[in-house]
């Protein structure tokens, strides 16, 4: 955050050009990053941005003052890239079933899993690695992919992703529980390559 936000905010409540410059060369790159992560399209990504700063500019009056600007202009952001998903009905919802673990009759996994020869942690401070998890996150079903994203890598609290993509919170466990389940399915076999 700028050490002088709040004396840009000042300077676009009074209509000021370049102060709205200013605050788009600071926020721009970090809030193109999040869209990009919701919406995996460049050109939406880059959509979302430019309504959040249009949304920004609308509201500037309503900005309040004790608030930081760069979660404000997150949050607008990130409300941008879902409205987009919404409206992208495209796409019927994937079913996350076939990405699950199975089990048998008596509760155990059919399939049992391993323990990965290195840590996550490990694992993921690898570049490759951190690409094959974010291709893996990329082949779970929308509703799954945005849970996870939003919750694990954007970390934001349940009850804003909740209230956010307009289901309970309860939903919001389910779902992403689910989607690191078949998270794990997926980075499975690769993992166990690594033994």
């Amino acid at each position: 955050m700028l050490a002088d936000d709040g004396y840009l905010i000042e300077r676009l409540r009074t209509g000021d050009d370049s102060a709205f410059e200013e605050l788009v060369d600071h926020h721009a790159a970090p809030l193109l990053a999040v869209t990009r992560r919701i919406l995996r399209d460049e050109e939406e990504a880059r959509d979302a941005v430019q309504e959040t700063f249009v949304a920004a500019f609308r509201g500037i009056n309503n900005f309040q003052s004790e608030s930081r600007v760069g979660t404000w202009l997150h949050r607008i952001a990130v409300n941008c890239a879902l409205m987009k998903l919404r409206v992208r009905e495209r796409r019927r919802e994937q079913d996350v079933d076939a990405l699950l673990p199975h089990f048998l009759p008596d509760g155990h996994q059919d399939h049992l899993s391993v323990r990965w020869s290195e840590s996550a942690e490990e694992i993921l401070q690898r570049e490759q690695a951190c690409a094959l998890v974010r291709q893996c996150i990329d082949q779970l079903p929308e509703p799954y992919r945005v849970v996870l994203v939003l919750r694990d890598i954007e970390q934001l609290p349940a009850d804003v992703v909740a209230e956010q993509l307009q289901i309970t919170r309860d939903n919001l466990k389910v779902k992403l529980h689910r989607a690191r389940q078949a998270l794990r399915t997926l980075l499975d076999p690769h993992m166990r390559g690594a033994m």
